[in-house]
């Protein structure tokens, strides 16, 4: 079975499970999308890896990742293999001498391991046509009168979440102290949102 490469391409708050999130998984080559909906913890763990941040003391998956490493297994790849009743199912494939080994993992866990390996997230066409969506186009706004007279189009921007308003009100480097303050306090939840306003804010300065 012809296997598809896909790639995160978003991690946000879940619109249906409000105390969860969804992450999204984006074929390589198309437009389908592949949103699965994963809990706060192992959220918490694919954005630390994604963004390169450094805890003061190894995450769960870090302790797995160093463990396999010291037993000499390289994470060769994460393969989300099935989809029952609304639930993915995926696997890790593994090599150790040239051996190849597969591990069973829930979907979250596989991701959070694939970020941190950097190895290629497969699935297969059954689960993307099951699954998933394809990403829309832009819309257009309707026609507006513009100095001339003329009538002109524009696209419709897609909402860009920035951080919290609380964190608005701060200066880059208050955002900088506090981010610190967060990541020793092990709020990577929080630490994501300041590191996404930070980032919002440094292109403005630059220009």
């Amino acid at each position: 079975m012809k296997k598809i490469e896909l790639d995160i391409v978003a991690l946000s708050h879940s619109v249906t499970q409000s105390h969860n999130y969804a992450v999204v998984l984006g074929e390589q080559e198309g437009s389908r999308r592949l949103p699965i909906v994963i809990g706060g913890f192992e959220a918490q763990a694919i954005a630390v890896a994604m963004e390169r941040m450094s805890p003061n003391r190894p995450l769960t998956h870090d302790l797995f990742k160093n463990t396999l490493e010291i037993f000499d297994v390289e994470l060769k790849e994460v393969v989300i293999n099935n989809l029952l009743d609304g639930i993915f199912y995926a696997r890790l494939v593994c090599v150790k001498e040239g051996k190849e080994l597969e591990i069973d993992s829930r979907t979250s866990d596989a991701l959070a391991m694939a970020v941190r390996f950097n190895c290629p997230i497969y699935t297969y066409e059954f689960i993307l046509d099951a699954a998933g969506v394809i990403l829309e186009e832009p819309e257009e706004e309707p026609a507006e009168p513009s100095e001339g007279g003329k009538k002109t189009r524009r696209k419709k921007k897609k909402a860009i979440s920035g951080g919290a308003p609380s964190l608005a009100s701060h200066s880059i480097e208050e955002l900088e102290m506090m981010l610190k303050e967060v990541l020793g306090e092990e709020d990577y939840e929080e630490a994501a949102k300041i590191r996404d306003e930070i980032k919002r804010r440094k292109p403005e300065e630059n220009k």
